[in-house]
């Protein structure tokens, strides 16, 4: 079920969201008036909100069409928890590079140097299904630049030396994802390696938002992602590295977080946080199709928040 306001009426609908009025002459609501009184979708856990069942969103917001590619869909007020948007969020689906936004708080966590300098290796790639890596056999590269390089050109090698380079190796990386997934709450995330090139790396659009509102808690992550371009020393020589969302610095956009995710099995995903329409909201886009298409999918959800018709195709 899509969730979203659309025509002439763009903003008043979703100011109905915040503050429900009387429906006008002709609008069909989800759900009676009581089940809107309890669908808010944030719980407090320590002092914290977390995202909660998106099935409860479809409970909250007049049935309205938005034009959007993406097969899943979720979009929520950070200020107020409150889920202004929803198309099939709870389904389980691979999340691709998504992925690399977990590896970095779980490198992170470990509170390992990032000027340490460290060695690309042969099976750094092995499980990369990535033609154009930055990172050749034996290059030198700090543990730092290589959070840069997972995060904004979303290199592959770089997310895999990350978690070998991890205390106790790979498999003590593993181990430490999965007690990740298990504090934030993740019951329907399956993540098996770091890279987010295996389709068994799954989860539901609620909850890699849930992802993303942990991953804001980091400084590094939210300032590396936020900008369209940095530049990092891979065996000395300098190198410029472009985030593979496109929209991170664009005109019109304000984007605070972001990470991307492509493969066959996932489609193109996006997960981001941005300010739009005087709110702060987190959106995720799972399995749209084609890169194009999800930045499309992304200026229509901009646009109803900001009260501008959506385009249309």
């Amino acid at each position: 079920m899509l969730l979203s306001a659309r025509g002439g009426a763009l903003l008043t609908r979703i100011r109905s969201l915040v503050a429900p009025a009387p429906a006008a002459s002709g609008w069909k609501l989800a759900v009676p008036a009581l089940l809107l009184a309890g669908a808010t979708l944030f719980m407090q856990t320590q002092g914290k909100p977390a995202v909660g069942a998106a099935t409860l969103a479809e409970a909250t917001a007049a049935m309205l069409d938005l034009p959007v590619s993406a097969k899943h869909m979720l979009v929520f007020d950070d200020s107020t928890g409150q889920v202004l948007m929803a198309k099939d969020a709870d389904a389980v689906v691979p999340i691709a590079s998504i992925t690399k936004l977990m590896t970095a708080m779980v490198v992170l966590d470990a509170g390992l140097d990032p000027q340490e300098q460290l060695r690309i290796v042969r099976a750094d790639g092995a499980s990369s299904m990535q033609r154009d890596s930055l990172l050749a056999d034996g290059a030198a590269v700090s543990r730092g630049a290589l959070l840069q390089l997972a995060l904004l050109p979303s290199e592959n090698r770089a997310a895999a030396a990350l978690a070998r380079t991890y205390p106790g190796g790979h498999d003590a990386f593993v181990q430490a994802l999965q007690a990740k997934i298990h504090s934030l709450g993740l019951t329907r995330t399956h993540l098996r390696e770091p890279v987010g090139s295996s389709p068994g790396n799954t989860s539901t659009a609620t909850e890699v938002a849930k992802i993303v509102a942990a991953a804001a808690r980091y400084p590094d992550i939210a300032r590396i992602t936020s900008h369209p371009q940095a530049s990092v020393a891979v065996n000395g020589k300098t190198r410029t590295l472009r985030n593979t969302n496109p929209l991170v610095g664009g005109k019109g956009w304000d984007i605070v977080l972001s990470k991307t995710g492509s493969s066959h099995e996932a489609g193109s995903c996006l997960s981001m946080r941005m300010r739009s329409g005087g709110k702060n909201v987190t959106v995720v886009l799972l399995d749209a199709d084609g890169a194009q298409r999800r930045s499309l999918d992304a200026g229509n959800i901009r646009d109803t928040l900001a009260g501008r018709t959506a385009r249309m195709y």
